[in-house]
């Protein structure tokens, strides 16, 4: 079987897409222990998040989370999305 092939373009899009996965869940870690969440699962409960979904936004891999997901977990850190994105973004 033939495996596709990326051109080189492809797989730096890929590349850029996972870096910004692995920021994201950086940040939103980050701020959740900044606003005194220390546990993940805590925060899910409380905040009605799947616990195991949760989870996989923090995870270091990160993951390809929809806008509305976005929306949910800024309200739920009490921080605009301004304001999410304004730091850790930059390189």
């Amino acid at each position: 079987m033939k495996s596709k092939k990326t051109s080189k373009g492809t797989r730096t899009l890929l590349e850029e897409q996972q870096r910004i996965y692995k920021k994201t869940a950086k940040r939103i870690k980050d701020i959740r222990i900044e606003r005194g969440y220390s546990n993940a699962e805590d925060f899910a409960y409380e905040n009605d998040f799947s616990r195991s979904q949760y989870g996989k936004y923090e995870h270091e891999l990160g993951t390809d989370m929809r806008l509305s997901t976005i929306v949910k977990i800024t309200k739920a850190l009490n921080i605009s999305i301004q304001e999410f994105f304004s730091e850790g973004f930059d390189s």
